[in-house]
């Protein structure tokens, strides 16, 4: 595979799968057979998971909820996902290390690059929760943040779509798929494929998006062996 070292960027709501809340264990251990596969291939891989299928704090804030609250129960959340892909991984038998942007011992290690790249070096999947640790900050953006901590190779965002549209494919059936696409282009063209700061901080640090549907089984090593089956932004 080209990539040796990825930061792999998963919703919270994905993990729902067809539930109306929370986390489906069938979705969860289909996530982590395909992260074992590419582990087991020589790939390191960190993991940032959103907590949408828990609790957002913008969608608690747009009815009233304090913004800095609800953001702090949002990071909170993340961790909650973060505990169960660890928990799945090892289960499947790989050695996976919990850090987080928030101080929550016994639960986590608090996170800093150099952490996270040692446990890498050692084998480790290191999944890192609690977002950035600070309020008004996205899941998005927590993932370019460590994915450049990390000098990740590709951010890998897991959707529910195969790749990056010229509209939304599950609205317009003329939408056509880019295989590649440059950042500024992205940009100019108002695709909204990450939040803006995190794709500023993408694009600044030289850190490739390359997006593709996490919902197929076995996609995520097919992707790292083929990008063609996702839409790779870079500079």
């Amino acid at each position: 595979m080209s990539y040796k070292r990825v930061l792999l960027k998963l919703s919270g709501e994905s993990l729902m799968g067809n539930q109306q809340y929370g986390i489906d264990p069938g979705t969860l251990k289909s996530y982590c057979d395909d992260i074992k596969e590419i582990v087991e291939k020589g790939v390191e891989v960190a993991i940032v998971i959103g907590g949408g299928n828990i609790f957002r704090g913008m969608q608690a804030a747009a009815k009233g909820f304090d913004r800095v609250q609800g953001d702090y129960m949002g990071m909170l959340a993340t961790v909650i996902n973060s505990m169960a892909l660890q928990a799945e991984l090892e289960k499947q038998g790989l050695m996976a290390k919990l850090l987080s942007g928030l101080n929550i011992d016994p639960i986590a290690e608090s996170t800093s690059g150099r952490k996270a790249k040692q446990y890498l070096n050692d084998g480790y999947v290191v999944i890192i929760g609690g977002g950035t640790g600070n309020p008004f900050f996205t899941t998005d953006t927590a993932s370019a943040l460590r994915g450049i901590e990390i000098g990740a190779d590709v951010l890998l965002k897991g959707t529910r779509v195969d790749g990056v549209y010229t509209a939304d494919p599950e609205k317009d059936p003329k939408a056509v798929k880019y295989e590649k696409i440059s950042f500024d282009e992205a940009y100019d063209k108002n695709l909204k494929i990450m939040d803006m700061t995190a794709f500023t901080l993408c694009r600044e640090n030289n850190l490739p998006i390359l997006v593709f549907d996490m919902n197929q089984k076995g996609n995520l090593g097919k992707v790292l062996e083929d990008t063609s089956r996702g839409t790779i932004v870079s500079n």
